[in-house]
């Protein structure tokens, strides 16, 4: 063992677990179940007072198997929520469509899921209305657009050899994502787009839920998907697909999945909002932490009760190394991040802006919303900064950020509806 190894408790309970490989799944308040250790600079981080003890312990938070539940599962299963004097007791669901529900009724206190989803909810589109609460950022990058074997076969490897494939006309292709206001859904339209393909006119678009893609593919129901991993690995894993792209690489440290509620739970429940973000950016900062603790994070992810799929296949691409399934593999330098000293976790305006545009350029949305206004309503900037501030996380100066994707186009939220109106292809 090195010194380095020697003074790092963390790294040595990360190779212990490797080293005995102890069961994972299921287990709660799992610390010493896993003989895994908060490391110091975090277990030194107190919660701010008594008197602001959480008005509800008891949480039920949704995740759908993916590996970007991640945080919410070690939080649940690792300590991390004890600490704040939560217990969340985490709930696996099968669609987001059901995710959206039990946020509506309360069924759910929270839940990882669709950041865009959320501004969905709020605005009334793909199901009823309800004021909509995002708390952090739960990761950025790590989706992936996969396309079939067949199309492969057929010498269709990339998007511009795509866009000549549907031009010779035929059965029209057809390409899956998740939920119609999801970040997958407006992830593959942007990529179909860049190459001018028309998501709505010319090829055919269906949801289906994260878990079904891979089956539904081998089966040949789809042509390309759009999700979150480790299904695209899965694909390529199976042989039945390849990675056409990355989101990473439509959108370099783009906004994923987010922590979110319905506003009058955060309303009722303020000390248990910043104590649940609180627990989750711990559980976060934790994953980041090293190499070992993202291993030991797959595996235990992997187990039924979660992701349910081989460590084998989650545990790459969570590390950031890629293989398309065409014979290419890679580093990648934007793999899938919770934390990096909480730039992944604040929720920024812009980000949520951003997905208004594409609601709007694809005619979700058929009139210019007040961008700002939304993004002010739905993310909770202020609450996040206390929770971030209390853990010695960097907190943004600015709620804007900006960012340069695919196609050359810069987004920095400062004209959104002129953005919206930009685009060559759109509804």
């Amino acid at each position: 063992m090195s010194d380095r190894d020697s003074k790092d408790p963390v790294n040595n309970s990360r190779r212990n677990f490797l080293k005995h490989s102890i069961a994972v799944a299921g287990t709660v308040g799992g610390v010493a179940a896993l003989g895994l250790s908060a490391p110091s600079f975090l277990r030194s981080a107190a919660y701010a007072a008594g008197s602001d003890a959480p008005e509800k312990a008891v949480l039920n938070i949704g995740f759908i198997p993916l590996t970007d539940c991640a945080s919410v599962v070690v939080a649940a299963t690792q300590g991390f929520a004890a600490k704040y004097g939560l217990t969340i007791n985490p709930s696996k669901e099968a669609s987001w469509a059901g995710v959206r529900d039990k946020l509506n009724t309360g069924e759910l206190d929270a839940s990882h899921v669709l950041y865009s989803m959320m501004y969905g909810s709020q605005l009334g589109l793909a199901g009823p209305q309800k004021n909509m609460a995002v708390l952090m950022g739960l990761n950025q990058n790590g989706q992936a657009i996969t396309l079939s074997k067949q199309l492969k076969e057929a010498g269709v490897t990339t998007g511009e050899q795509l866009a000549a494939h549907i031009k010779k006309g035929g059965n029209p292709l057809t390409f899956a994502q998740t939920f119609p206001t999801g970040t997958h859904a407006m992830w593959l339209y942007y990529w179909l787009a860049n190459y001018g393909i028309n998501p709505f006119t010319d090829v055919k678009t269906i949801t289906v839920p994260p878990p079904q893609m891979v089956a539904n593919m081998r089966v040949g129901n789809m042509d390309g998907f759009c999700v979150g991993e480790p299904w695209g690995a899965r694909a390529v894993f199976d042989k039945i697909g390849f990675t056409a792209t990355t989101t990473q690489q439509i959108w370099a440290d783009h906004p994923e999945k987010v922590l979110g509620c319905s506003r009058e739970f955060v309303e009722q429940n303020p000390n248990t909002a910043r104590a649940l973000v609180m627990a989750l950016l711990d559980a976060s900062r934790f994953i980041d932490a090293s190499e070992a603790n993202k291993k030991a994070t797959a595996k235990l992810i992997s187990g039924k009760a979660y992701v349910n799929a081989p460590t084998e296949v989650i545990e790459q691409r969570f590390l950031g190394n890629y293989e398309d399934g065409l014979g290419n593999s890679w580093q990648d330098k934007h793999p899938m991040a919770f934390c990096k000293d909480g730039s992944v976790n604040f929720p920024y305006h812009s980000d949520g802006m951003w997905f208004l545009t594409q609601f709007k350029r694809w005619g979700l949305l058929k009139d210019d919303p007040d961008y700002a206004a939304v993004a002010a309503q739905v993310n909770q900037t202020k609450l996040y900064s206390e929770a971030a501030s209390a853990l010695g996380l960097s907190v943004p100066s600015s709620v804007m950020r900006s960012s340069t994707l695919i196609d050359g186009k810069v987004w920095d939220g400062s004209n959104p509806a002129a953005y919206a109106n930009s685009f060559a292809i759109k509804a």
